[in-house]
């Protein structure tokens, strides 16, 4: 999925200058515990599926609405894991653009339904199951070590 046009227009006026953007994130377990992650296509790095939230968007609707345009797939969320920010959600992106991210995870499982990235593989190019001991061997963003131990913390107290 391209830019979003609000977040376009702030670029056309600031350039690459940093920007602090509200996001969230879908933390997507399946019955054995294990944790979808997206593998996102301009930094080729591991990370819970989301995004940015739209202008007068809820951040519960901006998160199925990711998972939808970037798997596919219909979610139901189960509850709100935590807000995270701090200097290890800042990304440089390829093309210069600067963003500082507060990040919105919650815990969710999938409606009926496969994962599969976006057709155009740009924004996501694979997708997974994994297990929290299999994810300090991945190529992860820079957050994930330090909130994927709570979200899988929160599925172990949280899952019926």
């Amino acid at each position: 999925m391209p830019m979003s046009p609000f977040l376009a227009r702030l670029r056309e006026l600031i350039g690459s200058e940093l920007l602090m953007l509200p996001s969230v994130s879908a933390f997507v377990f399946d019955d054995d515990g294990r944790l979808l992650l997206a593998r996102h296509g301009d930094v080729g790095l591991w990370a819970a599926p989301g995004g940015g939230v739209d202008p007068d968007e809820r951040p519960e609707e901006a998160v199925a609405r990711e998972l939808r345009e970037e798997l596919g797939v219909e979610i139901e969320i189960r509850g709100l894991i935590g807000v995270y920010g701090g200097p290890e959600f800042r990304t440089l992106y390829p093309n210069g653009h600067q963003v500082a991210y507060v990040i919105t995870a919650y815990g969710c499982v999938l409606a009926p339904g496969s994962p599969r990235p976006e057709p155009d593989g740009v924004e996501i190019n694979d997708v997974r199951w994994t297990s929290e001991a299999e994810l300090p061997a991945l190529d992860t963003t820079t957050w994930m070590p330090g909130v994927a131990p709570l979200a899988y913390a929160w599925w172990r107290e949280h899952h019926r």
